[in-house]
């Protein structure tokens, strides 16, 4: 590809954007879109699905016109929203995500980051500032909910802005869109990848405020955290699906253990595709419940802990069921 064919998308709709401002042109929404991934077959879909949402597609064009752009300082203006596809990933590619990052934080542009699960620390990692909707080894549900995702939680000069039980209320509808349609591409949490990752020095648990309600031992929690497991031996597995409930135990035992959690690994805890799993993950770092850590020694990576929040109500949670019988699973 020359230098002068950067950025030149192989469709584009409502004429040039830029001068005229994010309105220009637009159709109903009044949202413009730019999507980049390699696969034409990916992009035609992307470009049918924001159509049919009434979004104007500013570009659709190959990702590596994204990281040549970012190389030769040649980046354009972001649209209000943009699709990234990224299965793999590379070091130009993890520093084009990270500069997207802070460029979408700066100008309020929302994200939405397909990758794999190999890649999904990479990714997760360089993307902290504008809280982008990833998605792992989607399909087009899953990609077609997180579009709505986005227009429903757009600020309120675009969209409504979403009440909290509205959030809670929409993450529970994708989430059973999301079985319906995804049910066979679902990660079973009993044959999930293993995860390896180099050692790191583990944190040492939180100290509680003197007099304030402690986290159990940690070997209470898990034995709690298997017998939800053993249900799956029995009883259809869908009927259980509990991602918040899941994620929170293993954090606290976890935080007990003196161990850091990946996203990944806390994907797998959660026992829901880890698509599901990471909108969980941003309602409940959103709630204040969780925080994410970066990794002090490798700003590529980062951790997800129960935060002072999350763990005080876990304790609160604990030392009152200690209180009424056996801890219920």
């Amino acid at each position: 590809m020359r230098d002068g064919d950067l950025l030149q998308p192989d469709f584009a709709y409502g004429g040039a954007y830029g001068g005229a401002g994010r309105d220009a042109g637009c159709t109903a929404s009044g949202l413009a879109l730019s999507i980049y991934a390699d696969r034409p077959h990916l992009r035609a879909m992307l470009r049918e699905d924001a159509g049919t949402a009434g979004l104007r597609v500013h570009a659709a064009t190959a990702l590596y016109d994204l990281v040549a752009a970012g190389e030769h300082g040649s980046e354009a203006r972001l649209a209000d929203v943009v699709l990234v596809d990224c299965p793999q990933v590379d070091g130009a590619t993890l520093a084009t995500l990270a500069r997207l990052d802070m460029r979408a934080a700066r100008s309020g542009t929302r994200l939405i980051v397909s990758t794999m699960v190999d890649a999904l620390e990479d990714v997760f990692g360089c993307m902290d500032q504008s809280s982008p909707v990833l998605l792992v080894d989607p399909d087009r549900a899953d990609r077609v909910i997180a579009l709505g995702q986005v227009l429903a939680t757009m600020p309120s000069g675009r969209v409504r802005e979403l009440s909290e039980d509205d959030r809670l209320m929409l993450l529970r509808l994708t989430e059973q869109v999301g079985r319906i349609a995804g049910r066979i591409d679902r990660l079973d949490p009993g044959g999930a990848p293993a995860v390896s990752e180099p050692p790191v020095a583990p944190p040492a648990p939180a100290a509680a405020p003197s007099g304030a309600a402690q986290l159990p031992d940690a070997r209470l929690v898990r034995r709690i955290i298997r017998q939800r497991q053993l249900r799956m031996r029995f009883i259809n597995q869908d009927l259980f699906a509990d991602p918040a409930w899941d994620m929170l135990l293993d954090l606290a035992a976890s935080r007990q253990e003196g161990k850091r959690v990946s996203v990944t690994s806390l994907c797998i805890a959660a026992g829901v595709p880890p698509t599901t799993a990471l909108r969980w993950i941003g309602q409940m770092v959103d709630a204040a419940l969780f925080v994410r850590i970066s990794d002090g020694t490798d700003k590529r990576r980062a951790f997800i802990d129960l935060s002072d929040k999350g763990a005080q109500a876990m304790s609160r949670y604990f030392a009152e069921i200690a209180l009424t019988g056996p801890s219920p699973i």
